[in-house]
């Protein structure tokens, strides 16, 4: 594990100024912002070695590595979702099939196939699902239907092994003006309603004036209500928000940067906050209307330079809540798409200190997501595998 030096950045209202702030330590994110830079130290990885849970005390060897186990090969996957029965978890193939593994084994028919209903070009594809929190038998999907638009529909799942396929039932059509920048992950929010993320419409540099504009759902995430399909603008600012990630309380949101930085958002999942697109990319201004005032936007607690390890896409990303590598417990993971290394940083560290496990774990491909399974376990997947992170002890 190789730890990566940060440093800590304050904001100045109205200016891109920097200066050092004193040193905090919370349980929980701040607004405190962070970025990354090339100097490195190698230090040993955490040094917890004992779990316990109510009634039992189970000591772990001591932690010498994180490593993946291969699962499972697919066309183009994107997500890892828990399902409804135990040991079973679905994936999520790009060119429209959800895919099932039970106790890591792939069953050889999809669990729904959309794939006639869905454009690949470029961005677009079968993006991303979500089941719904208390009743398995109803499944939520994101996807860019043949008409380049994104589209979230439900599906009935009766058979945790088989969806309905012709049981669609559309909530959200969002009009998309290029093939780029579609957004991504659909996660419901603990009141019950999905949250999509969606970009600023493609293309670059916000050519379609969607970031800042807050009578459009584009460059934002949006609450959806997944009874009657009633979607509004939760938050904006955002470039592409790919992936995303809801845990007690606090949003992290990896946002995908133009052409010099990709940034992390760890925040409270409060409704209304801007992001900054394209007034700023990352730390940096950007397209500013006039002036840079950052008075009102919420910056990103990690910067990540493109040429970092190869940085190009940021690909977010999941808090560990697992027990089998209790050390990365509250973790926030991610990687990058092009880089796909393995970085993290505690989400109770008030510095936001990223670590670098990818001594460990290598460079694997081109990494377009994560997932957990029903127990936390985390897994990785890229263009072409899905692999399981594990402890080496």
């Amino acid at each position: 594990m190789r730890r990566t030096s940060l440093i800590l950045i304050v904001l100045l209202v109205a200016a891109a100024c920097s200066g050092q702030a004193e040193e905090t330590t919370t349980t929980a994110p701040s607004t405190t912002t962070t970025t990354s830079t090339a100097a490195d130290t190698t230090t040993t990885g955490p040094s917890t070695t004992t779990t316990t849970e109510p009634g039992t005390t189970t000591t772990l060897a001591p932690l010498q590595s994180l490593a993946y186990e291969p699962i499972a090969s697919f066309a183009f996957p994107v997500q890892v979702l828990p399902g409804p029965a135990q040991g079973l978890v679905y994936v999520v193939d790009k060119v429209g099939y959800l895919w099932a593994l039970t106790n890591g084994d792939l069953v050889e028919e999809p669990v729904l196939d959309i794939s006639g209903l869905v454009s690949g070009a470029n961005e677009q594809g079968f993006l991303s699902a979500a089941l719904h929190p208390d009743d398995g038998t109803r499944l939520f999907v994101h996807y860019t239907d043949t008409g380049g638009d994104t589209m979230v529909a439900e599906y009935s799942l009766p058979d945790p092994l088989e969806a309905d396929p012709g049981s669609e039932r559309a909530l959200l059509q969002v009009d998309q003006p290029a093939r780029n920048h579609n957004g991504g992950l659909l996660l419901f929010a603990p009141d019950g309603r999905l949250i999509l993320g969606l970009g600023d419409g493609g293309g670059a540099g916000d050519q379609f004036g969607n970031g800042q504009n807050t009578d459009t759902l584009l460059g934002g995430l949006v609450a959806i209500d997944p009874e009657t399909g009633e979607a509004s603008l939760y938050a904006h600012g955002l470039r592409n928000p790919w992936r995303f990630w809801l845990d007690d309380g606090f949003m992290y949101i990896a946002d995908v940067g133009q052409n010099s930085y990709e940034e992390i958002n760890a925040t409270e999942f409060d409704p209304g906050l801007n992001f900054g697109w394209p007034i700023m990319e990352g730390l940096h201004c950007f397209s500013p209307p006039s002036g840079c005032d950052q008075s009102y936007l919420v910056p990103p607690v990690v910067e990540i330079a493109h040429g970092d390890a190869g940085t190009c896409s940021i690909t977010g990303g999941v808090v560990y809540r697992g027990s089998e590598i209790p050390e990365l417990n509250g973790h926030y993971l991610f990687s990058d798409y092009c880089g796909g290394y393995l970085r993290s940083f505690d989400t109770r560290d008030a510095e936001f200190e990223v670590m670098d496990w990818t001594d460990d774990v290598g460079v694997p491909g081109r990494v377009t997501g994560f997932g957990v399974d029903a127990d936390g376990e985390v897994y990785v997947v890229t263009d072409q595998d899905v692999l399981r992170l594990v402890a080496v002890r």
